[in-house]
């Protein structure tokens, strides 16, 4: 395949409609190759107060626009990026790495997120109800918060993105959004495919740069009543701290360890395709990778032997080759992470079976590729089985009971996404009611949801806001009572209703 180009060899931050040029950068390296890209901005707090002040001038005009009009940009913006659909994803692969298949499917996401969103500019539903008192009026609606910052990740450089600014658009705010600075070209697709549908200048604001600096000014700046952020644990839990020092709403999704569980009344090959998925697509980097399977050990054997002969398949290498199943890992960063976990691993005690090393030579050799990975025989309270690797690496850690298997599923801090292959309807239901995860699968892998049902998880992995659905528009909007009295004098609730 011969991949798409850019037009610039130098980002530009996009502020009020405008690009704004910063003169210090650094390099955007395809994690395929090991070929700079693009140069991409490293921002200093004052484009933020920049972007800032033209966000809070422009929302105040784009809140009067009604709801309907607004979604009229969405619409648009979805079209544009269907047509263009091809040209996104290619570049999506370049700068992030994961395989074209799963990038069409990312950039589909976004189509389908401002389709979604744009339908809500008709809906936004309030509520009316009865008042208490005669000759009066009572009602509630969503209004807007004003200015909302988005902080967003590299392994989804555009869903999670779609997912965040969409509803905020959508919901009469404006937005300061500061990407990953290791994909910043879907951010600087999407500013520019904002602008050509009509969103009016200010609404949206692209910011690069690093998360120390300019994730820092914006978790900081008073105008910016909202952050959304997705990413590790670790920072997110610092956003949180800080925003609550200033009584400013913070939605969070920081990630998961997520186990697929086999019983043995399981279909063992339908098990194995949707744990292929789940581990190694993204190389597993995802939020909802499949890096625990928790096997009936009456299975186990068998579950092991076809998962070891499929993954001897996977054929691993450059994203855009239309054959390729697993992609490069981002940097070396993540795979000393990974290189890390494989010697921990071995030190507690698991199996080593497959994988475990990276890969360096013939056409892996100028990028960031790792051998996908299976530990067998973990233990529930290993490292390996607690932590997020974020990596093509699968601890298999065997059961006695459903019981058991659904204890160890609920073991561990995250609480994103979890998966039951079996064929008994009762410990479906069972499943659905104890596993303790956000997302729960039924005979089919930890990955793979919809823009239309609300994403996020428990415990460690955020703190009760969700992405995507209608449940996305509680993180951007205020709920306001009204109460209109049109009975000609003062009446006092709980007091005048006899």
């Amino acid at each position: 395949m011969t991949a798409v180009s850019l037009e610039t060899k130098k980002l530009a931050n996009y502020i009020n409609g405008k690009w704004v040029e910063v003169s210090e950068s650094t390099a955007v390296i395809n994690p395929a190759t090991g070929e700079e890209i693009v140069q991409v901005p490293l921002s200093s707090a004052g484009s933020v107060d920049e972007a800032v002040a033209a966000a809070k001038k422009a929302q105040k005009e784009w809140a009067l626009v009604p709801a309907p009009q607004r979604a009229e940009v969405l619409y648009q913006v979805g079209y544009i990026m269907k047509e263009r659909k091809e040209r996104l994803s290619q570049l999506l692969t370049m700068e992030n790495g994961k395989v074209i298949e799963e990038a069409r499917g990312e950039v589909q996401e976004g189509i389908d997120m401002a389709f979604y969103m744009a339908g809500e500019g008709r809906r936004l539903f309030g509520q009316t109800t009865p008042a208490e008192l005669k000759d009066k009026f009572a009602m509630s609606q969503r209004t807007p918060v004003g200015v909302v910052g988005i902080i967003t990740p590299w392994n989804f450089p555009i869903a999670i993105a779609t997912w965040k600014s969409f509803p905020a658009i959508v919901s009469g705010n404006a937005v300061i959004w500061k990407p990953a600075t290791e994909t910043p070209i879907m951010a600087y697709e999407l500013a520019k495919i904002f602008k050509e549908a009509g969103l009016p200048d200010g609404v949206i604001n692209v910011v690069f740069g690093a998360g120390s600096t300019v994730g820092d000014a914006m978790v900081h700046h008073d105008d910016i009543r909202v952050i959304s952020f997705t990413g590790s644990n670790d920072t997110g839990r610092n956003i949180a701290g800080e925003c609550g020092k200033q009584l400013k709403k913070v939605s969070l999704e920081m990630g998961g360890k997520n186990a697929v569980i086999v019983m043995d009344d399981a279909d063992i090959d339908l098990a194995v395709e949707g744990i292929l998925w789940s581990a190694f697509g993204t190389s597993g980097q995802r939020c909802t990778a499949c890096s625990r399977v928790i096997v009936h050990e009456s299975v186990k054997e068998t579950l092991e032997e076809r998962l070891l002969a499929s993954m001897e398949k996977l054929s691993i290498g450059n994203g855009l080759d239309e054959s390729i199943k697993v992609g490069p890992i981002i940097n070396k960063a993540g795979m000393e992470k990974i290189n890390s976990y494989i010697e921990i691993g071995k030190n507690e005690g698991a199996k080593l079976v497959a994988g475990g090393y990276a890969l360096t030579e013939n056409d892996h050799a100028n990028g960031n590729y790792f051998a996908p990975t299976l530990f067998t025989d973990a233990a529930a309270d290993m490292r390996i089985a607690q932590e997020e690797i974020f990596g093509p690496v699968v601890s298999l850690i065997p059961v006695k009971s459903f019981e058991e298997a659904i204890e160890v599923n609920n073991g561990v801090a995250y609480g994103l996404s979890s998966s039951i292959f079996t064929n008994d309807v009762n410990r479906v239901f069972k499943a659905q009611r104890d596993l303790d995860t956000g997302i729960v699968y039924v005979n089919a892998g930890t990955t793979g949801a919809e823009i239309h049902l609300p994403f996020g998880g428990t415990k460690g992995t955020g703190n009760g806001h969700r992405d995507s659905g209608v449940q996305a528009l509680d993180v951007f909007t205020e709920w306001k009572a009204i109460y209109v009295d049109y009975s000609g004098k003062l009446q006092r609730a709980q007091i005048d209703v006899d």
